[in-house]
Parts: structure tokens; C-alpha cells; sequence
């Protein structure tokens, strides 16, 4: 092995670890947070909160290598911006300013809003454009981060009281829904028997439509048959979202993958969104069952989250030290 590839695989001593993630590990603030909504809504403070604690912390030092990459390592940064994952950093940081609007803390849930919409375009656009005729599920990234800033802007609409939020959420919401459609024609349904983790994604980023759906359909904005049209469209894309939990499950009953990618870290997001949009729908559509799924669901995901972590350590910690890469 080179000197070079030996840095990348193995961080020697003195060099910033948080250099070399690659922009998959955006999943692990999305699936961390996610469920610090899902544990609010259940009551479960503290562990909410220590949830929200180590999605903010993994989103600081993901924002650290952003930055880096950005303003010293221009290549790489273009390069890396081309694919679905770089979306990651729109969908962690709606799902984090979320989680912080629950709080009260609506200044930074502000600027969290500011920041992932000021990320959205560019890193859309150049997706987009390098999408090739059969794509995985991070491609449904197009559609979560959409539908992310949805999710922030209808929850900040509601805390703030400003009308005009509630409609950009809804627009966002349309656009997602559409961005979701064309990913699914241009998806590789062979992901669903061999994917690595991210083939989950087709799922959740419909889960995350009704988490949008759900709160903009207990906005006071929409009455009539704006607020029926809303809550048809909750519940028709959290039935599609549990259609593909079912099939997804299925799947990985029939074909086991129990090896640790860091993709696996975009199964656990869609597991804890379908259970929260469960929670989120129950109150605004009137379905009162939709409340205990999703509190099964959630436990579901807690234990899918601790499953990936042991997976990640165990690998972790079978790597052999530097020393012994560089005497090979």
C-alpha cells in the first residue's frame, strides 16, 4: 500500500480524523435526530435529548469537513458534490433544526433553515445533472432534502406564526413529491435484494413526505378542501411508505446482509422517519391507531440504530493498528 491510500484508510498520528468522511456519513446525523423527534413525540425526554445531543455533535464535525473541503480541497469537494449523499447535509441539517424548534429555540432552527436552503440548489442541481440512466436509493436524497426543508419550514410556520413559511413548505412539499417520481423511474429495483443500506431511502423519503403532509395539514393556513387535499396526501404517502417498510423488511429477511457499510446508517433513518410520521399523522388526519405503530415502529428503529452501532465498533475494532498497515 502507498503512503497516500495508507492516510485515507488509516488517519496517522496528528492528522484531523474527521478529514477523510465520505458524505454517506451524513445518514448518521439524519438517523440520530430523527429519532429525537420520534422520542420527543413519545415522551421519552431524556432519551430524546441524548439523541439530539450526539446528532448535534456528529453534525459539528460533519460541518467542520464541509468547510475544510470546501476552502482547501476544491477537487475533492466538486467531486463529492456530484453525488446523492452530499444532499445528506441539507436533509441532517432540517432534521436537526427540527428537532431544536421543539425546543423552543427557534433563532437557530431559523438559521439552520437559512443554511440548508442556501446548500439545497447547488448540491440538487449537481446531482441532477450526473444522475446516470439506473441510480441506487441515496438518489431518493433529491426528494428527503426537499421534503427536509418542508418538514422545517411548516414546523417553524407553526412556531412563529408566519403564513408565508407555511406556504413555502408547501411548495417544497410539491416539489418534493415530483423530484421523488422521477428518482423512482431512473431507480435500480435490484438495490431492493442487494443493496448496502441506502435502498431504504426509497421508503423513507416518502415517510418524510407525510411527516411534511402531516404538519402542514394541522396548519390553520389550510381549511376546506386545501386541508382534505393535505390529509388525503398524508395518508396516501405514509400507506406507500409502509408498503415499502414491508417490502424492504422482506427483502432483507430473504437476502441477509449483516456486514457493516456506512450506508447501513440510511437504513436507520427510514426506520425511525416511518415511525415518526406515524406519530406526527395520528393527531392531524384523525387516524388514532397511526399513534401506537408508531411508537412499535419506534422501537423498531431504536434497536436497528444500536444494532448498526455494535456493527460499527466490532468493525472498527478488527482493523488492524497503523503501525502494522505501514509495516505491510
Amino acid at each position: 500500500m502507498s503512503a497516500g491510500r495508507v492516510k485515507q484508510a488509516f488517519p496517522l498520528p496528528g492528522r484531523r480524523w474527521w478529514t477523510g468522511l465520505p458524505p454517506a456519513a451524513g445518514a448518521a446525523v439524519m438517523a440520530p435526530g430523527i429519532l429525537s423527534v420520534g422520542l420527543h413525540l413519545t415522551g421519552f425526554e431524556a432519551l430524546s435529548l441524548a439523541a439530539l445531543a450526539l446528532a448535534t455533535a456528529l453534525w459539528l464535525v460533519l460541518a467542520a469537513d464541509f468547510t475544510t473541503r470546501l476552502l482547501s480541497d476544491r477537487g475533492r469537494f466538486e467531486a463529492e458534490a456530484d453525488t446523492p449523499a452530499a444532499l445528506t447535509a441539507v436533509a441532517a441539517t432540517t432534521v436537526l433544526g427540527t428537532r431544536i424548534s421543539q425546543l423552543g429555540w427557534q433563532g437557530p432552527a431559523v438559521a439552520l433553515l437559512v443554511l440548508a436552503a442556501a446548500l439545497w440548489p447547488g448540491l440538487l442541481i449537481a446531482v441532477v445533472r450526473h444522475w446516470k440512466r439506473r441510480v441506487p436509493g441515496a438518489a431518493f436524497l433529491v426528494c428527503v432534502a426537499t421534503q427536509g426543508l418542508a418538514v422545517l419550514a411548516a414546523t417553524l410556520a407553526a412556531a412563529l406564526r408566519h403564513d408565508w413559511l407555511a406556504r413555502a413548505a408547501l411548495a417544497a412539499f410539491c416539489l418534493g413529491l415530483l423530484l421523488y417520481a422521477v428518482a423512482l423511474v431512473r431507480f435500480d429495483f435490484r438495490e431492493v435484494l442487494r443493496g448496502a443500506g441506502d435502498h431504504w431511502v426509497a421508503g423513507g423519503a416518502l415517510a418524510i413526505s407525510a411527516l411534511a403532509a402531516s404538519k402542514l395539514t394541522a396548519s390553520p393556513v389550510w381549511t376546506g378542501s386545501a386541508h382534505t387535499a393535505l390529509r388525503t396526501a398524508t395518508l396516501v404517502t405514509l400507506a406507500l411508505s409502509l408498503c415499502w417498510y414491508v417490502l424492504l423488511l422482506g427483502a432483507e429477511l430473504r437476502r441477509w446482509r449483516p456486514h457493516y457499510d456506512i450506508r447501513r446508517w440510511a437504513t436507520v433513518f427510514p426506520l425511525g422517519m416511518t415511525a415518526t410520521a406515524c406519530l406526527s399523522a395520528a393527531g392531524p388526519t384523525g387516524v388514532g391507531w397511526l399513534s401506537p405503530l408508531g411508537e412499535v415502529l419506534l422501537w423498531i428503529a431504536v434497536g436497528a440504530w444500536l444494532l448498526t452501532f455494535v456493527a460499527l465498533v466490532a468493525t472498527t475494532s478488527r482493523r488492524p493498528p497503523p503501525d502494522a498497515v505501514r509495516g505491510t
